[in-house]
C-alpha cells in the first residue's frame, strides 16, 4: 500500500500544479512542460470554431476523429490520446457538457512514465459526459509499466459521468519482465474526484484493476520528537505550563491547496503519544479562533471556517521516539459505479481507495485473477491503506451486484468505517465472498445471497437477512449480531475472540445432503444464541464447538441430526431448547463430553435421550421432557463432579421385553467394583413412565466408595427404582 501511496501522491502533485490554470477544479487538462507534458511547439493548433458540429441536443459535442487526429482502428497511439485530450479540453473550455466517441477501437499511448505521464491516458475535465458509443473500445497500449492508468478522472475534478463502451487493458500482451507485482494498471481510475458517475462500461483485461474509486495527494506534515515539549493549552488558545501535557512546539498551517477541497485533516499513526488529543485553531493573524477536545487519531477532522493553522496537545511527558502525523487526502466524493462490468483483471474488479459517499449498484463483477493472477484478486476491494499513510474510506454501500468466478474474494472490507454490504449475489464458489477485516469498523450486510462463498467478519459488523449455501462462516467479533441468517448445507461458525463477541438470533440451518458438513460450530469464546433451528442430518455432527463455558442457547432447535455421531454439546445454559431424534431412530443421541457447566431448563428431547460423561462436568436437568423411542434411555451419565435431574417428565413407551433399558442411569462400572467417577448427585420430583417393568433410576453400578446420592420425591409409573446401599432415598412412589 505504500508504493499505491507514493504513485498516487505523485499524481497529486501534478494536478496541482496544472489546478493553476483550472478555476474550477484541479484539472489535468493543461500540465506543464516541466512535468513530463506535452510541449506547446508539440501540440497541434486548434482548429477554427466554426469546424464544430453538433448533435441535435444543445451541449453535445460529437467528437470529430479527422479534426484532432484521432485514430479508432486501433493504430497511432500518441496521435489518438494527444487528440482526444485536446478535444476534451476545447469542448469543456466552449461549453459543451457532453463528450460522445463514435464507434471503433481508440489506442491509448503508453506514455513514458506509467501512471505519472499525462501523455499515456485520457484526463478528464470538470462538467463532462464522456460517452463512448456502444462498440467503442478504449485500448491500453501495450507496455511493460508496473503501473498506468487508461482514463484518469483527476484530483478536484467535479460532475463527470464515464459512460458506454469498453476500456480494454494490455493484461495477455503486457510485458512482465522487470519483476514485481504489475498490480496497478488502471482503466478507469478516479483519484479525488467529486460529485462523480460510472454508468455501463466495461472494463477488463487489465494488469491492475478494471475500475478504482480512490483518493489523490493531499499534505503530510511529520512531528518528530524535537517538534513535541512539555506544557499544554488552555481554553483561550494560550500557552499554560502542565506537566501531564505534551504539545507541539509549532502550528501547522491549513493553507495547502487540498484543504479548499476536503476542509478536513487527520492526526494519526502516533507513537509515544495519547491516542485522543486536542486541537487548538487559529486565525490568519495568530488570535484563538477554536478547540476541539478529546479528538481520536486516525478520524477526519473537520476545518472551521477562518481556521489558518493548528497546534496540539496529547496527555503525557516529552519522550524520546514521539512521533504524529498531521495529514490530509483528497478522497473521492459523492461517487456512483453502476449498470457496468469488470472482469478478467489480474487484482479487481474494482478498488475503493479513499472513497467517501460511494455508491456501487447494479454491476457484475466475475473472473478477477485467474491464472496470473496478482492479490487479492477480488471483485470489489475496500482498502485505502489508511495505516500506512494512504486514505481513508467512509459510507460505502455495495448494493444489487453480482459477483462470479472470481479467484479469492468478492467483497473485501480492508479498512474505513461504515460499509453497506445488500443484496448481492456473491457466487464465485470456493471463494470468499465477504471478508470485513480488523481496520474496518461498522459494517452492515444485509439480504445477501452467500452462494458457494464463505464469510470471514472480525468485528463491528452487522449481519441482517442474509442467506448462505455450501459454504462457512468464520465470525470473530466483538459486536457482531447476526439476525435472520438462513443457511443450507453450510457451517454457521463462531470463534468470538472474546466472551459474548457475537450474538445470533432467528437463525435456519437446512442439511439436505448427507455428504455435507453442516450445522453449528462455536468455538473460542462463549456466545449468546436466540432461536436457532438445525434440520437435517449432515456427514457428522451438526452441533459441535469446544468446552467454553459460559454459553446461552435460547429455543435452540435440532431435528433430524445424524443419530450416528449425535451431537456434541458445548457447555452452557440451554433454555426451552428441541433436539429431536432422526426417523432411523439411531443409538446416539446429544452427548456431552466436555468438562463445565451445563444445564437445560425446560428442554425437550425426542427420540434419543442425553447421554454425558466428564468428570469435571456439572450438569442440571430440570423441568424438560423426554420422550423416547425404542430401548432408549433418557439420561446416561459415566462420570460428573456434580448432578441436578429435577421435575422432569420422561416416558420410555417402546422398551423391548427383553433388557428393556433403564431410564436414568447412572453406571460408570458395570459391576459396581470400580472407583469413584461420580461424585454429588440429586435426583428429585421427576415422573418417570415406562410402558414395561425395567429400572426407572440406577445408582447402583456407580462404583465404591461413592458418597450418599439424594434420590427423592420421584414418580415412577412401572419403573423401579435400584439404588445404592447408602443413598439418601424418601418420598418416591412407585406405581
Amino acid at each position: 500500500m505504500l508504493r499505491l501511496f507514493l504513485l498516487f501522491y505523485a499524481t497529486f502533485l501534478f494536478l496541482f500544479q496544472s489546478a493553476l490554470d483550472s478555476p474550477d477544479s484541479l484539472s489535468t487538462s493543461t500540465p506543464s512542460p516541466e512535468q513530463g507534458s506535452i510541449s506547446q511547439q508539440e501540440q497541434p493548433t486548434n482548429p477554427p470554431q466554426e469546424q464544430t458540429t453538433t448533435s441535435p441536443q444543445e451541449g453535445v459535442y460529437q467528437l470529430e476523429l479527422a479534426r484532432w487526429q484521432i485514430h479508432n482502428d486501433n493504430s497511432h497511439a500518441v496521435e489518438t490520446t494527444d487528440g482526444l485530450n485536446r478535444a476534451l479540453q476545447w469542448a469543456h473550455d466552449q461549453g459543451f457538457t457532453v463528450f460522445k466517441v463514435p464507434a471503433g477501437t481508440y489506442l491509448i499511448a503508453k506514455g513514458k512514465n506509467g501512471t505519472d505521464d499525462p501523455r499515456g491516458r485520457i484526463n478528464m475535465v470538470s462538467n463532462m459526459t464522456f460517452m463512448l458509443d456502444p462498440n467503442a473500445v478504449i485500448q491500453k497500449e501495450t507496455n511493460s509499466f508496473q503501473d498506468y492508468s487508461t482514463l484518469l478522472v483527476g484530483v478536484g475534478v467535479k460532475n463527470v459521468i464515464i459512460t458506454g463502451g469498453t476500456y480494454r487493458g494490455d493484461r495477455d500482451t503486457h510485458d512482465y519482465s522487470s519483476g514485481g507485482t504489475h498490480e496497478s494498471g488502471y482503466g478507469v481510475l478516479f483519484q479525488g474526484a467529486i460529485n462523480s458517475k460510472i454508468d455501463g462500461v466495461k472494463a477488463l483485461n487489465f494488469t491492475g484493476d478494471g475500475l478504482c474509486v480512490g483518493g489523490g495527494g493531499g499534505f503530510m506534515q511529520d512531528v518528530y520528537a524535537d517538534g513535541f515539549e512539555s506544557g499544554g493549552i488552555d481554553d483561550k488558545g494560550s500557552l499554560i505550563s502542565d506537566s501531564s501535557k505534551v504539545r507541539t512546539k509549532m502550528s501547522y498551517k491549513l493553507t495547502h491547496a487540498s484543504f479548499d477541497l476536503t476542509h478536513t485533516f487527520i492526526v494519526d499513526n502516533g507513537q509515544h503519544v495519547s491516542y485522543e488529543y486536542d486541537i487548538y485553531f487559529y486565525k490568519e493573524d495568530g488570535t484563538f479562533l477554536s478547540t476541539i477536545k478529546q479528538q481520536k487519531q486516525g478520524k477526519y477532522v473537520q476545518i472551521p471556517n477562518g481556521a489558518y493553522s493548528i497546534r496540539l496537545a496529547f496527555s503525557g511527558k516529552p519522550e524520546t521516539g514521539q512521533y504524529a502525523e498531521i495529514w490530509n487526502r483528497v478522497q473521492s466524493t459523492n461517487v456512483i459505479v453502476q449498470n457496468s462490468e469488470s472482469s478478467f483483471n489480474r487484482r479487481q474488479g474494482l478498488t475503493i481507495n479513499g472513497g467517501k459517499d460511494i455508491l456501487i449498484q447494479h454491476n457484475s463483477f466475475h473472473d478477477i485473477g485467474g491464472t496470473g493472477g496478482t492479490a487479492p484478486m477480488a471483485g470489489i476491494d475496500v482498502e485505502g491503506g489508511a495505516g500506512d499513510n494512504g486514505f481513508i474510506n467512509e459510507n460505502i454501500s455495495i448494493k444489487n451486484n453480482k459477483f462470479y468466478n472470481n479467484s479469492r474474494y468478492d467483497v473485501i472490507f480492508y479498512d474505513g468505517h461504515n460499509g453497506t454490504l445488500e443484496n448481492n449475489h456473491l457466487a464465485s464458489k470456493g471463494a470468499i465472498g465477504l471478508a470485513v477485516s480488523d481496520p474496518f469498523t461498522g459494517a452492515v450486510i444485509k439480504d445477501n445471497h452467500f452462494d458457494g462463498t464463505s464469510i470471514y467478519a472480525a468485528h463491528d459488523v452487522s449481519f441482517i437477512g442474509n442467506s448462505m449455501n455450501d459454504s462457512m462462516t468464520h465470525f470473530e467479533g466483538p459486536r457482531i449480531d447476526i439476525k435472520g441468517m438462513t443457511f443450507k448445507d453450510a457451517i454457521f461458525s463462531i470463534s468470538s475472540t472474546i466472551p459474548y463477541g457475537v450474538t445470533a438470533s432467528d437463525i435456519q440451518i437446512q442439511i439436505t445432503k448427507n455428504t455435507a458438513e453442516a450445522g453449528l460450530s462455536i468455538w473460542k469464546n462463549p456466545v449468546h444464541l436466540t432461536n436457532v433451528t438445525i434440520q437435517g442430518a449432515p456427514a457428522l455432527r451438526s452441533v459441535t464447538g469446544e468446552a467454553l463455558n459460559g454459553n446461552i442457547f435460547d429455543n435452540l432447535k435440532v431435528i433430524g441430526y445424524n443419530s450416528k455421531y449425535g451431537l456434541e454439546l458445548p457447555p452452557g445454559t440451554y433454555n426451552q431448547c428441541v433436539f429431536e431424534a432422526p426417523q432411523d431412530q439411531g443409538m446416539v443421541g446429544p452427548s456431552i463430553g466436555f468438562a463445565g457447566t451445563y444445564q437445560f431448563n425446560g428442554c425437550s428431547f425426542k427420540g434419543n435421550g442425553l447421554q454425558a460423561g466428564n468428570e469435571e462436568l456439572n450438569l442440571t436437568v430440570q423441568h424438560s421432557t423426554f420422550d423416547l423411542a425404542g430401548n432408549k434411555s433418557a439420561i446416561v451419565i459415566d462420570a460428573a463432579a456434580a448432578v441436578e435431574i429435577s421435575d422432569n417428565k420422561m416416558a420410555a413407551l417402546q422398551l423391548s421385553s427383553e433388557y428393556p433399558a433403564e431410564t436414568v442411569l447412572l453406571n460408570d462400572d458395570a459391576h459396581g467394583e470400580g472407583g469413584n467417577h461420580i461424585r454429588k448427585v440429586f435426583i428429585t420430583g421427576n415422573t418417570i413412565t415406562t410402558n414395561r417393568d425395567t429400572v426407572g433410576i440406577s445408582t447402583y453400578h456407580v462404583g465404591v466408595g461413592t458418597e450418599p446420592f439424594t434420590i427423592i420425591n420421584n414418580s415412577l409409573i412401572k419403573a423401579k427404582l435400584k439404588l445404592k446401599a447408602n443413598d439418601v432415598s424418601r418420598n418416591n412412589v412407585e406405581k
